[in-house]
């Protein structure tokens, strides 16, 4: 099922887990050091979130669309470049303890939508990777580091 993906900046990740859990009648399908996620059956959202943030973000650090294979992400972005969009490829990535393949794209007040597909959800050995502020963004794997969960996260 295609899913809209919303990744919040939240300011105690303890208090938004239990009013996600409550509001969404289920518990975090995924949680990590500084991360939560929910995929409520009765909706089609993936709800990331985030403790924190770095200077200046808001409590929306993007948007998606979840597909359901790279094949559709590649379809996607096929329609998007004819369309004239510029766009950021990232195939094989690891993200938001997730390996995936994506892209992004920016609309006219900046605000990033990724079009992606979960390959498989990373475990094992991680450590904590701070952002270009200081601020942690959560665990990384240690064989794929550099990578990130969010376009305000990723180095250029």
């Amino acid at each position: 099922m295609t899913k809209v993906h919303v990744h919040m900046h939240v300011s105690d990740l303890d208090k938004s887990r239990e009013f996600y859990r409550a509001f969404f009648g289920s518990a975090p399908v995924k949680e990590k050091l500084g991360y939560v996620k929910f995929l409520p059956e009765w909706g089609p959202v993936n709800l990331a979130l985030s403790q924190g943030g770095g200077p200046g973000a808001g409590p929306v650090d993007h948007l998606g669309i979840q597909v359901e294979s790279t094949a559709e992400v590649t379809a996607q972005l096929a329609r998007i470049k004819a369309a004239g969009l510029p766009v950021r490829e990232e195939m094989g990535v690891n993200c938001c303890h997730a390996n995936q393949d994506k892209f992004w794209v920016q609309d006219p007040d900046g605000v990033e939508w990724e079009v992606y597909h979960l390959n498989y959800d990373l475990e094992g050995e991680s450590e904590v990777t701070p952002d270009r502020a200081g601020q942690v963004i959560g665990f990384l794997p240690l064989a794929k580091m550099g990578a990130c969960c969010g376009p305000s996260s990723c180095a250029s």
